[in-house]
């Protein structure tokens, strides 16, 4: 149909036109069913595939930039460092952090528990790195920021409640511009750059799978994809007759 191939032309988005698509079709089926219409042109229309997209990744040079931006003078200095440590060693959601409890946390081990999608339970190791800088936060910060009140919650706001996902949006972002990295960069990318690091080094897909809490490997698998990208990066800029 010439409206869909315009739309198409002018750089709809799959799921624009997927939406569209479906609407028509009801729109037609109906007036089939009304005897309004004698051949259903929705027929010869196919739902165009969505796109996916690959996530972005920052590199190791990118990770460390982030981590040397927050003032660790300064109480929410020191807790955004703590923040950007455990994000980037766990591969937390970040509806995860936020929700963490002191009870999950068991540095002494160097082991973190959380409850992530279906209620799923899981134990994820924490690198030396993130427990000190955890540790630092929690002795020295977190009783300051909590003054007379009370809370479970690991991660507080300057007011002493528990920290949201809004805020920890919102200081990322200042902490992207700060540290000069031009990239659309979220709390889901250090998940995605935890992810794709472990498994440039080695580790085996099943286990990265088991860290982020997928339920299906298949979700996991977007980031051989990745590793891919940057293999096949090296491999021309290296290989003599590539």
């Amino acid at each position: 149909m010439a409206f869909l191939q315009v739309e198409m032309e002018i750089a709809k988005s799959s799921s624009s036109i997927t939406r569209m698509i479906t609407s028509l079709r009801k729109f037609f089926q109906y007036l089939a069913q009304e005897n309004l219409l004698e051949h259903d042109p929705m027929l010869l229309i196919d739902t165009p595939k969505s796109q996916h997209h690959l996530p972005a990744v920052l590199s190791l040079t990118e990770i460390e930039r982030l981590l040397q931006v927050p003032d660790t003078n300064k109480l929410l200095g020191m807790r955004d460092r703590a923040i950007l440590e455990v994000m980037y060693a766990t591969g937390l959601r970040v509806s995860e952090l936020v929700n963490l409890k002191l009870s999950d946390l068991h540095l002494d081990l160097g082991l973190i528990q959380t409850l992530g999608k279906g209620q799923r339970e899981r134990i994820i190791p924490i690198g030396s790195q993130a427990v000190k800088w955890l540790g630092k936060y929690l002795a020295e910060v977190r009783p300051r920021l909590l003054k007379q009140q009370t809370s479970s919650y690991v991660f507080l706001n300057f007011h002493g409640k528990q920290l949201t996902r809004q805020g920890i949006w919102k200081n990322l972002k200042q902490i992207v511009v700060q540290a000069g990295i031009d990239k659309d960069v979220t709390p889901h990318t250090l998940r995605h750059s935890f992810a794709t690091h472990i498994l440039e080094n080695g580790a085996d897909l099943r286990v990265v799978q088991e860290l982020l809490g997928h339920a299906d490997i298949s979700t996991t698998q977007i980031y051989t994809h990745l590793s891919k990208k940057r293999l096949q990066r090296i491999y021309q800029q290296f290989h003599p007759r590539a």
